[in-house]
């Protein structure tokens, strides 16, 4: 693994304990960090079999730091977004509407690396990566809500960070959507990222 990628993580590992220290909520930091606890190794592992770009890496990182953030003060209280509110005159703390977002935008370029190794086109791999967006996004607004119901039924808004909308899982994914659909746009970068990617592998 080159030095870089070293670094990377090694920052990373730093974000994620500075976060854990003295959350707001422990419980709902807790359930927050189950996900990246879990997904953290198979990250290492991807990047060993795959040869991860440094791109890639520093899209992960900073992903997973906005998450960390996030989990500190739980997305619907993030003391930071307060003044954009305020601002805009938004009716709720939407920074967990922009690292939805952020997912489709910034997680694209890593799924469609490890896909481009399995397909025979740039375009289907955007299709594929497109899809696997949409489905990551879905499948987490039903593994929050049932992860709450079980195990911290008590946590309810602070977790799920509704703030009173009723349509906040909808549009959650949605923006993720949306943040996958810029992807799409940019098919002449992505098809130079496919043609690198089979040269390596072939």
């Amino acid at each position: 693994m080159p030095a870089s990628h070293k670094i990377l993580y090694a920052i990373y590992i730093v974000i994620w304990i500075i976060a854990a220290i003295h959350p707001k909520y422990p419980a709902d930091w807790m359930l927050e960090n189950v996900l990246p606890v879990t997904l953290f190794p198979l990250v290492l592992w991807l990047d060993h079999r795959f040869r991860f770009s440094l791109t890639t890496l520093l899209l992960l990182l900073l992903f997973g730091s906005l998450h960390a953030l996030g989990a500190h003060y739980t997305y619907a209280e993030m003391p930071w977004f307060d003044p954009l509110k305020e601002l805009l005159g938004l009716q709720r703390n939407d920074y967990d509407r922009v690292v939805h977002f952020l997912f489709g935008l910034l997680l694209f370029r890593p799924l469609f690396e490890i896909l481009s190794h399995f397909v025979t086109s740039a375009r289907v791999a955007l299709f594929f990566t497109f899809s696997v967006i949409v489905a990551i996004s879905d499948f987490y607004e039903i593994l929050e809500w049932a992860a709450t119901m079980i195990f911290h039924p008590e946590l309810g808004i602070a977790f799920l960070g509704t703030q009173g909308d009723v349509w906040d899982g909808q549009k959650d994914m949605l923006a993720a959507i949306i943040g996958g659909t810029i992807n799409l746009l940019l098919f002449r970068y992505y098809d130079t990222i496919y043609r690198e990617h089979r040269t390596w592998q072939s």
